[in-house]
């Protein structure tokens, strides 16, 4: 079992940032591929960005690259989402997700664990 927890939403205006944090504990932080997901209102959850075990490869969503960055601290089983100039859009309840494996898939069916989930607000 691996439990997430995820952190760092809230409310932000067009064009500014939010770094989100997911912090795991349970089994081997480092055996599991990672992923942010996102669900708005009325929408399916969709893929934002996800990193692979060692961090070696990354994948982000066409809405969110340039604009958004995962990264992990293995040793602190930290998971990150640096998410720069938002946009109105980008509004969701995002989730932290964990697979075991080395590489990500952005189907969230692919994901064994999943964390409460944190509100992101972007405001005009």
């Amino acid at each position: 079992q691996v439990q997430l927890v995820e952190s760092g939403g809230g409310l932000v205006q067009a064009g500014g940032s939010l770094r989100l944090s997911c912090a795991a504990s349970g089994r081997t932080f480092e055996n599991y591929a990672m992923a942010w997901f996102r669900q708005a209102p009325g929408k399916e959850r969709e893929f934002v960005a996800g990193i692979s075990r060692s961090a070696f490869s990354t994948r982000y969503a066409n809405s969110v690259k340039g604009r958004f960055t995962i990264s992990r601290d293995n040793a602190k089983n930290t998971v990150y989402l640096q998410m720069n100039s938002l946009q109105l859009e980008d509004t969701a309840v995002y989730y932290c997700a964990a697979r075991t494996g080395i590489v990500v898939t952005t189907n969230y069916q692919g994901y064994d664990y999943w964390g409460q989930g944190t509100q992101v607000t972007v405001s005009s």
